[in-house]
């Protein structure tokens, strides 16, 4: 399920530039399922404050973090509110690129989980309100793994997985034992690939800032991550992404999925998945240690300092971001459509945990996630998946670059992993880090 096609995230973004009136309220915002659905219940927002109307612009996830990080750098003005993650808000907040966000009692901050919202604050000010959060679980088809004899324990290891993958893969019946991210990007095949290398015992960055992507951890990760989409993966891996993989997923493509655990909301909806009845849970995988086999990420909503629309910008961000608004979700799609990994309230109603068989497993890996400690040895940097500085971003690009050149048998991985440490390391030069 590819939710729109660039054609038409072209059109959208042209029309939302265009159609803008003085009035308008334009919001960015990435192409997921949520979001989505969020642009569905424009009227209710509009009916209930009648002199705001809002413009979406709906990008693909690393098209939209280019465009929000070109726009708020260079101060362009075309946006009042952005969909931006845990990496950008600490970091744009410090250069007061953001504006604080203050809500009132009845908004209830205090629920909203802990790590979620410290990951969006700043000296305990909040800068960006998520609308969803994630960790990342194995999602896989129980029906495939059952006759196949293998039973996973909470958190599988990734030999485990392996060779679980080679033993349910089957394409000459349409089948392929795992699906991973290959497509490039920091918060796309890296921020899959940074999970797994922690899980080997590996991290971006020692004590001192060196680049670490010439350890064994690394080699050892990537190795196992090219063998296992080379042997058991489908084609084309090193161009696929979250949605692509979704809509494999739901038409019976996959046999496993390590991914964003907010897609077991989509897999296991018959509406949308064909083997929505098939699905299981469990834990990332693990290999010398489980510390940082999962990540944590939130898409947030936050007012860029330049926006001349901050009233209404916030009032949207409380709306959007609400307990009402989960309840409202709720009440158009059922419980098991709501926007999770955010409030403590959603996971302590009975009518959420029943509907939405992902709950336990999905509340697990968020509670497991810890930005603060997430590598086997002590590093200087916050972030599960990425590392919260500026420079990460660019040498998270080229890494992934890298890896998906590797994916795709156009360099070793060993060249990859060279390449990538040079191209890190003259980074951290630049930066001044040594």
């Amino acid at each position: 399920m590819k939710f729109k096609s660039p054609q038409l995230l072209a059109a959208t973004l042209v029309l939302a530039g265009a159609g803008a009136s003085a009035g308008d309220l334009v919001i960015a915002t990435v192409n997921n399922g949520h979001m989505i659905e969020m642009q569905k219940l424009t009227p209710e927002f509009e009916k209930k404050f009648p002199g705001v109307k809002l413009k979406w612009v709906t990008l693909e996830e690393g098209t939209l973090r280019s465009r929000v990080t070109t726009d708020i750098a260079t101060k362009g003005g075309q946006f009042d509110v952005m969909t931006i993650g845990m990496y950008e808000t600490p970091i744009w907040a410090k250069k007061g690129w953001l504006k604080e966000l203050k809500f009132d009692a009845a908004y209830d901050t205090a629920d909203l989980l802990p790590a979620i919202r410290d990951g969006l604050s700043v000296d305990g000010k909040l800068y960006a309100a998520p609308f969803y959060g994630e960790s990342s679980m194995l999602m896989y088809r129980k029906d495939l793994t059952d006759k196949a004899g293998i039973k996973f324990g909470a958190r599988p290891t990734w030999d485990q997985v392996r060779d679980a993958a080679a033993k349910i893969h089957d394409p000459a019946n349409g089948v392929y034992g795992i699906c991973l991210r290959g497509k490039p990007g920091w918060g796309d095949n890296m921020a899959f690939l940074t999970t797994m290398v922690n899980s080997f015992g590996g991290q971006w960055f020692d004590m001192k800032w060196k680049p670490q992507l010439d350890t064994k951890p690394w080699k050892d990760a990537v190795t196992l991550y090219v063998d296992l989409l080379t042997k058991y993966g489908p084609p084309g891996s090193s161009a696929n992404s979250f949605n692509e993989i979704l809509a494999l997923f739901n038409e019976g493509k996959c046999g496993m999925w390590v991914d964003a655990t907010v897609a077991a909301s989509f897999v296991s909806d018959p509406k949308q998945s064909k083997v929505a009845d098939k699905v299981a849970f469990a834990q990332s995988p693990s290999a010398v240690t489980s510390k940082g086999a999962n990540w944590l990420w939130a898409w947030a909503l936050a007012i860029p300092a330049g926006s001349q629309k901050t009233a209404d910008a916030q009032k949207f961000i409380e709306w959007a971001t609400s307990k009402d608004y989960v309840n409202l979700v709720a009440k158009e799609k059922g419980w098991a459509s709501v926007p999770t990994g955010t409030r403590k309230s959603t996971y302590a109603n009975p009518e959420f945990m029943k509907a939405a068989v992902f709950a336990e497993a999905e509340k697990a890996a968020l509670d497991s996630a810890n930005p603060n400690d997430s590598t086997l040895k002590k590093s200087p940097y916050v972030g599960v998946q990425f590392a919260a500085i500026p420079e990460f971003q660019a040498i998270g690009l080229a890494v992934g670059q890298q890896m998906s050149a590797a994916l795709a048998g156009q360099v070793s991985v060993e060249e990859a992993l060279k390449t990538s440490q040079t191209a890190a390391d003259r980074q951290m030069r630049r930066g001044r880090y040594y």
